[in-house]
């Protein structure tokens, strides 16, 4: 499916006595701006891809993955947002999983293999461990798609790897698409992704899949 992504937005600054003298004092311009983020910018993506979006901080990475999401919810997928999983509290072991072979299988998967960790509830656990186990509610679900902004931001790189490979891994298997935003430009490899977006500033770019790069 190609979906198409228009993102501007207009800017002025308030003309406050300061602002006024600072300008004055320095030759800027009040005018107000329109800056251009996404300009007609076509994205195909099919069912069961993986999509590496990385770039600068503040370059629009996460405006294009929320964006990519909400065409996707229009289409009537299912889409399940890392950053918006709740988790209950209660033992860990008992959060995923209909069975403890199941629970212990995707937990190992998400990079949780510690039995103390299981018994733990999610309050206790460190921001990392938390993350891992919102990746595992993530693997578990129903959704059609998966989506993660900054994606392993609370994690040391070579767990964020880990994680990555288990997740496009467990993705392609069960044929949903894994949509992943990050600053870092490392798990290419990884995720060995169907395309790579980088995101330049102003309205640049670049598009790659496995053909281009090769």
């Amino acid at each position: 499916m190609k979906y198409v992504i228009n993102r501007a937005f207009n800017t002025s600054v308030e003309r406050t006595p300061r602002v006024l003298e600072v300008a004055e004092s320095f030759g800027l311009g009040l005018s107000d701006q329109k800056f251009v983020i996404y300009d007609n910018l076509g994205i195909e993506v099919r069912q069961g891809d993986v999509v590496y979006i990385t770039g600068q901080s503040g370059s629009g990475k996460s405006l294009l993955l929320r964006d990519l999401a909400a065409k996707m919810r229009e289409q009537g997928l299912k889409v399940a947002d890392l950053n918006e999983i709740t988790l209950p509290e209660k033992p860990v072991i008992d959060i995923v999983g209909r069975t403890l072979h199941e629970a212990t299988d995707l937990l190992a998967k998400a990079g949780i293999s510690d039995a103390y960790i299981y018994l733990r509830r999610p309050s206790e656990l460190s921001d990392g461990q938390r993350y891992r186990l919102k990746m595992a509610v993530v693997m578990e679900s129903d959704a059609d798609v998966w989506i993660a902004d900054e994606f392993g931001a609370v994690l040391d790189r070579v767990t964020a790897r880990v994680i990555a490979f288990n997740a496009q891994k467990v993705a392609r298997k069960s044929g949903k698409t894994l949509l992943v935003a990050t600053t870092h430009t490392d798990l290419v490899e990884e995720l060995a992704p169907n395309l790579t977006v980088t995101k330049l500033f102003q309205q640049r770019v670049k598009l790659e899949t496995p053909e281009t790069q090769s």
